[in-house]
């Protein structure tokens, strides 16, 4: 027998789907339920390794977090890798399969994945007491419904009913929920049983006869209504946030231990993938964090950052333009620190042998680190432990690039000269002596009287955060009607609503 299930979609991309699906997660497996996420169809560059070597979507991952479960390629058996204007790298079941354009998968390999999405959706509610899916966009996107595998398909199918989140901050939310139920079908209305508000600020009891007058329109209820919390965005899919900064800049707990405070200029380089990776940077009490794309923005910072992209090419011809490239090797000339991740690594190389991702061929790196790169058509997907400074390590690795490393100090998979750093390992700084080691290393070279924090957990603040997004549905929400939805299905008898999705 199937376990419960439910499909938070959204009025847009960016509602709160992710981080309202975590919090439901919490909240159940608080009470003693078994409970798995779901999202049939990801598009992201913030991926994730799982332990038998899949990947995945991170919200996914962070939602598995949340459920107090192992991360696997059934919660998320298809993500899409932007990886420029057209087309996207296909990863199904945790393994690419190909390049396609929009065009392309929307015009027919879409539909065809349905079966693999159901059988991986079926299986999960065979194991698990409830299954929380997320939607992604918007389920009444009228000109992809045909082909759609992650919102009303999806639910249609496995006869999910879908409560619709909707961002009050952005306003508009009352036309965003009437107008999302009024442009879909009478058989994908009937899944629709009723709404989640986030975002609010200030006095409920003035919105109530909003969400009254909205009931009598559409027939649905809100089954919550949930405030504005800084600091909740983790493990973003798309947008340029630092998710744990928030919390920790707003912390009075927690200032500097040190008499200075480290300053971290992260580029913002082209499809920029696993940003995340310096959210534990930021968790630490002391250490600020920013985006930057101009050269002057570096001046003053004691560490600078090159994440990883899915455009190693693209960014570094980036860099070239906006004359970070030239700003980047004067600070490893000056001995001034520097850390690649991924492409970001890679870029800090001699050379790059590309025929798989650019297919530019043999393009010149920044000639800081003393290594080659040649991209491989096999993607390597590992997870990776081991020691640098003096400290246990984990981490994760998603590349094409295969480096070849000349010369230098072993540093992690990749090497350091003088005090630029690099690797392939993403997650590296989660482990939480290795990020104090690390910090130390960096406030020497800077010059800081900075000191890391001796008690900071990366872990334990993630659970915090989950926590509090547990909280948010339980104080907020009407948590008896969710449960009843997830364990019973749309109410019957709900309205249809004109004039329905276009013929």
């Amino acid at each position: 027998m199937n376990g419960g299930g439910l499909l938070v979609a959204g009025t847009t991309s960016d509602a709160g789907k992710s981080v309202v699906a975590a919090g439901v997660c919490r909240w159940l497996v608080r009470q003693g339920v078994k409970v798995a996420p779901f999202k049939a169809q990801n598009m992201s560059l913030n991926s994730f390794v799982t332990r038998e070597g899949a990947e995945i979507g991170r919200a996914q991952a962070m939602q598995a977090q949340a459920c107090r479960v192992e991360p696997t390629a059934l919660m998320n058996p298809v993500l899409l890798k932007p990886g420029g204007e057209q087309s996207s790298q296909v990863v199904l079941l945790g393994k690419p399969v190909g390049e396609l354009s929009a065009r392309g998968y929307h015009g027919g390999r879409q539909q065809r994945l349905l079966g693999t999405v159901l059988d991986c959706l079926a299986e999960l509610r065979g194991t698990y007491d409830a299954v929380i899916c997320e939607g992604a966009g918007s389920p009444a996107e009228i000109n992809l419904r045909r082909t759609d595998i992650v919102n009303m398909g999806i639910a249609r199918n496995a006869r999910l009913p879908v409560l619709v989140v909707g961002d009050i901050d952005r306003g508009g939310v009352f036309a965003s929920f009437f107008g999302t139920v009024a442009l879909l079908s009478p058989e994908d209305q009937a899944l629709v049983a009723g709404f989640l508000v986030n975002k609010f600020r200030g006095d409920v009891s003035l919105l109530e006869p909003g969400l009254d007058m909205l009931h009598g329109l559409t027939g649905r209820r809100t089954y919550g209504v949930l405030p504005f919390r800084h600091g909740l965005g983790i493990d973003e899919e798309d947008g340029l946030r630092v998710s744990l900064r928030g919390t920790v800049r707003e912390s009075s707990t927690a200032p500097p231990v040190g008499e200075d405070v480290l300053r971290v200029a992260v580029c913002a380089i082209p499809l920029m993938s696993n940003f995340t990776d310096v959210d534990a940077l930021a968790a630490e009490p002391g250490v600020v964090v920013r985006f930057v794309d101009r050269p002057e923005e570096l001046a003053d910072a004691d560490l600078v950052v090159i994440p990883g992209t899915r455009g190693t090419v693209r960014a570094l011809e980036w860099l070239r333009e906006r004359g970070l490239a030239d700003a980047l090797r004067r600070r490893a000339a000056e001995q001034r620190p520097v850390l690649g991740i991924c492409g970001g690594f890679q870029i800090l190389g001699e050379h790059i042998e590309d025929d798989v991702e650019s297919r530019r061929g043999r393009v010149e790196g920044l000639g800081v680190l003393p290594l080659r790169v040649r991209f491989a058509p096999e993607k390597i997907l590992t997870r990776p432990e081991g020691t640098a400074l003096g400290e246990r390590v984990e981490g994760y690795e998603i590349h094409h690039g295969v480096a070849e490393v000349t010369g230098g100090e072993a540093f992690l998979d990749g090497c350091r000269v003088g005090q630029t750093w690099g690797t392939h390992w993403h997650g590296s700084l989660e482990s939480d002596g290795f990020r104090r080691a690390f910090l130390r290393e960096v406030a020497a070279a800077a010059g800081r009287r900075f000191v890391p924090a001796p008690d900071t957990s990366f872990a334990a603040l993630r659970e915090e955060q989950l926590d509090r997004l547990g909280d948010l549905i339980e104080q907020h929400a009407d948590t008896d009607a969710l449960w009843r939805l997830i364990e019973s299905g749309a109410p019957q008898g709900l309205p249809f609503i004109p004039p329905g999705a276009p013929a």
